[in-house]
């Protein structure tokens, strides 16, 4: 079903003002954007109009997000697996993800030793179970195993 010419323009106007309301707020990556603009009830067509138009004027960039969600994602102590993840997760390719976490590429070992630290202390475990619960829980936080174990190394724990 079409809709009249007046109240497709009165639609499309809404929906971009709606996109750069959004937008005004944070990075989305275009899913996302396309996904909060249905939810709003807005015809496929326009949606996809509007989109296509916000990243035309440069408004709307995958690449922008990618490095902003990756750069937030960093700083609150998730690793590269969890991060590759989660931009997949939001329509990011595997290739923009990548560059990405190249871009910023932090010292990830160091990353893991911080956050081990800060959730159970810098007191290397006493016993294998409780090395077990510091990995996991590690690699949950989206951490690669080599990064995990690098995280209890005893030379590691003297310069922490």
């Amino acid at each position: 079903m079409s809709l009249p010419a007046e109240s497709a323009d009165e639609a499309y106007q809404q929906a971009y003002a709606t996109g750069l309301r959004l937008l005004a707020r944070r990075e989305h990556s275009i899913q996302e954007l396309c996904h909060k603009l249905r939810g709003r009830d807005c015809p496929a067509a326009i949606v996809d109009q509007v989109t296509a138009d916000l990243v035309e004027e440069g408004l709307l960039s995958d690449r922008r997000f990618a490095e902003a969600y990756t750069y937030s994602r960093i700083e609150r102590g998730f690793g590269p697996l969890r991060i590759q993840v989660e931009l997949r997760e939001r329509g990011i390719g595997d290739a923009l993800a990548a560059a990405a976490l190249a871009e910023l590429a932090p010292d990830w070992e160091a990353s893991a030793r911080r956050q081990r630290h800060k959730r159970f202390s810098s007191d290397a475990p006493l016993d294998f179970n409780a090395r077990v619960k510091q990995l996991r829980f590690l690699q949950r936080r989206g951490f690669t195993t080599e990064q995990a174990r690098a995280a209890f190394s005893s030379e590691a724990d003297e310069n922490a």
